[in-house]
């Protein structure tokens, strides 16, 4: 159980180490180097998800490791609650950022071994919080330093807990 604890609550966060394992670890060593910490939810768009881990309040982005391989054909599947690894339209780019979904967004499961069909890979879920989950979908966003559904006011995670 990996805790973020934001300025408007706490949300409890499981991983899938068994289906998602390069997804899990990756996550987990951004929790066990604090990069999370300071980081804000940068995207929310209602009815879909919310995305952090990347950016600062500033709108900076944050260095990060190299991007990982695409885990979204080991069938875990984008539902509500689950968290997947946010990635540019290359199908093996993610590195930090990631998104909870605010529903079942299937859309963004894996059909096909192309550009198109790999996928959002899925590797852990929303095990409590996810009133602040839904709180967090609410908030007013606007666009900011070029982004685009970014909260009006930041919404941080202040603090990581990891309880393995």
């Amino acid at each position: 159980m990996i805790i973020f604890t934001t300025n408007v609550g706490d949300i409890g966060i499981e991983l899938d180490f068994e289906r998602a394992p390069v997804s899990a670890k990756n996550f987990l060593r951004y929790c066990r180097e604090g990069f999370y910490e300071g980081t804000v939810f940068h995207r929310v768009i209602p009815g879909f998800m919310i995305q952090g881990g990347g950016l600062s309040a500033k709108m900076r982005e944050k260095p990060t490791h190299e991007p990982i391989v695409n885990e979204a054909n080991k069938g875990l599947k984008n539902t509500l609650g689950s968290l997947a690894m946010a990635r540019t339209d290359a199908p093996h780019s993610a590195t930090a950022q990631f998104f909870i979904n605010v529903a079942d967004n299937d859309f963004l499961d894996h059909s096909a071994t192309t550009n198109s069909g790999w996928g959002y890979a899925v590797f852990g879920k929303v095990t409590t919080g996810m009133e602040i989950v839904q709180q967090i979908e609410k908030v007013k966003t606007a666009t900011i330093a070029g982004h685009e559904d970014v909260p009006m006011d930041p919404i941080v995670i202040e603090k990581v807990t990891i309880n393995l």
